[in-house]
């Protein structure tokens, strides 16, 4: 009893600071005097790479939480479908927007790679979610969107992670070149682990 209901706080914990963080991209997206000055600097270079990541992004955060929820996919399959379809596109929208991005981030080349490779490795989880649900492989489609979505939510942990480490004292240069990878590096290592559990628990299953 006390695993389903801690994994359920842990759901609950994870959507709250998801729909959070797309509260605040859609401020950003639609208040052009809100967020940090670097934002109002992209709006003047590259607006249509800045409007399509933040609207793809919080799309995904907000809709990303309840496709991964079982019991709301069992009992609401077709909801389940078409938010998902807009989960891909909002992923697709996202993703192009943020690899526009990526070379004029902050911090110089350390944090162009990270926040690019962050794109790549989002857009393809996505598409290969995608492509496995096309082909019926709805384990491996599961697998692939927690992959997805723990990439997805590196726009929670790099908001965790930049007043961290204002309030340890650390210079922002530095230690938004670490942030770079770190806000998506070890979720892509949480995903991958709940991966292997939940096959270790569908091989108990099967024995």
């Amino acid at each position: 009893m006390t695993l389903p209901i801690f994994k359920t706080a842990l759901w609950v914990i994870m959507t709250v600071l998801a729909l959070i963080i797309a509260a605040y991209a859609l401020l950003v997206l639609l208040m052009p005097g809100f967020g940090p000055p670097f934002i109002a600097e992209r709006r003047a270079l590259v607006p249509i790479a800045l409007s399509a990541h933040l609207a793809g992004g919080l799309t995904a955060l907000a809709v990303g939480p309840w496709q991964l929820n079982g019991r709301l996919r069992n009992r609401a399959l077709g909801p389940h479908r078409w938010m998902g379809r807009v989960y891909v596109i909002a992923v697709l929208v996202g993703g192009l927007g943020a690899l526009g991005l990526a070379s004029l981030s902050e911090a110089g080349f350390v944090t162009h790679v990270g926040f690019g490779l962050l794109a790549v490795l989002w857009l393809t989880a996505t598409f290969q979610a995608y492509l496995r649900i096309r082909a019926g492989d709805r384990v491996g489609h599961r697998e692939w969107m927690i992959r997805s979505f723990a990439l997805t939510l590196a726009a929670v942990t790099l908001r965790v992670y930049i007043p961290l480490s204002q309030f340890l004292g650390i210079p922002f240069a530095d230690a938004y070149q670490a942030i770079a990878w770190v806000c998506w590096v070890p979720n892509l290592v949480v995903a991958e682990w709940i991966v292997l559990r939940r096959r270790g628990d569908t091989g108990k299953i099967g024995a």
